[in-house]
């Protein structure tokens, strides 16, 4: 090892003393403008480290900026879903609160439109889990002056009768429930008949003889015999009608929306009632198109 040492040392001064005077002479040596020699090679050394280490920083500063901004970008977009799903959700509770106090409204300009008549509104909390039955329950019972077999109905027409009273609740047996039953007649014709429930959504009229001309849309009233309802109240209209054995297969589409019901009014006497059609509200008219109406009797439900 040492004399590999020693045999090599002499190259090494040589080398060094070389270099030592090559630098020396690109120190003294000046090129273009006056720049010494060992200026443009020092330059030409560190420009390349100097683009490279340039190259790197930028590079991993904007992959930096990048990642911190996609997370701010991310936290921002999560804040604003949140804040969608809380206006959404607010949106949704005030069209229902608009809706509810339409439906009051409705409920409220008619009954003050039937002064004459004793009713009292409630409302609907629940209805029958038997699949077979067509029954709700609503807010009032005995307390309220409730009694069975008092009518129940909407603005839009008749729903059942109260079949069980309870302190604070009563069961209501609407018109399409297969054990319910309601003198009716048509509003054109006064011809008699009963609309009865057959656990289908749609009712039907029976009794109506196969010589009576029926159409789809002919209007069907109370006729007051069964001593619940007033005279002349919607019942619906006419479906679908064809001949049977021995009388008319007529279905009946509710004027009341019976799968909808929220507020209902129970009538607490049978005084005659002449049905007026519920004013239409200025709002309500505006966005359907139609002009609003202030109550008007209906010529239908003219006293017999």
């Amino acid at each position: 090892m040492i004399d590999t040492y020693s045999r090599h040392r002499p190259l090494a001064l040589l080398a060094i003393v070389v270099v030592a005077q090559v630098m020396l002479l690109a120190f003294q040596v000046k090129g273009e403008h006056d720049v010494r020699l060992i200026r443009y090679w020092a330059v030409a050394l560190v420009t390349p480290l100097e683009r490279a280490g340039t190259w790197s920083f930028s590079k991993v500063g904007g992959a930096w900026g990048g990642y911190v901004g996609l997370r701010n970008a991310r936290a921002e977009n999560e804040r604003m879903r949140i804040e969608l799903d809380q206006l959404r959700l607010r949106n949704r509770e005030l069209e229902s609160q608009a809706a509810q106090a339409q439906r009051l409204s409705t409920v409220l300009n008619f009954r003050n439109a039937h002064a004459e008549a004793s009713m009292l509104a409630a409302q609907v909390i629940g209805s029958s889990a038997d699949p077979t039955s067509h029954t709700l329950f609503i807010n009032r019972g005995e307390h309220d002056r409730l009694r069975m077999n008092m009518g129940v109905v909407t603005p839009d027409g008749i729903v059942g009768k109260i079949v069980e009273v309870l302190p604070d609740t009563a069961q209501v047996l609407l018109i399409n429930d297969k054990d319910s039953g309601v003198g009716a007649l048509f509003s054109a014709t006064r011809t008699h008949g009963v609309v009865r429930g057959s656990g289908d959504p749609e009712p039907r009229m029976d009794y109506v003889v196969n010589d009576e001309k029926v159409q789809a849309g002919d209007a069907i009233v109370t006729s007051g015999e069964d001593r619940i309802f007033p005279k002349d109240f919607p019942i619906g209209t006419v479906e679908s009608c064809k001949p049977g054995s021995p009388f008319q297969v007529i279905r009946v589409q509710p004027s009341a929306r019976l799968d909808r019901l929220e507020e209902v009014l129970v009538l607490l006497s049978q005084q005659e009632v002449v049905f007026k059609k519920p004013e239409v509200p200025a709002s309500a008219a505006a966005a359907s198109g139609a002009p609003a109406k202030t109550a008007a009797a209906n010529p239908s439900a003219a006293p017999q």
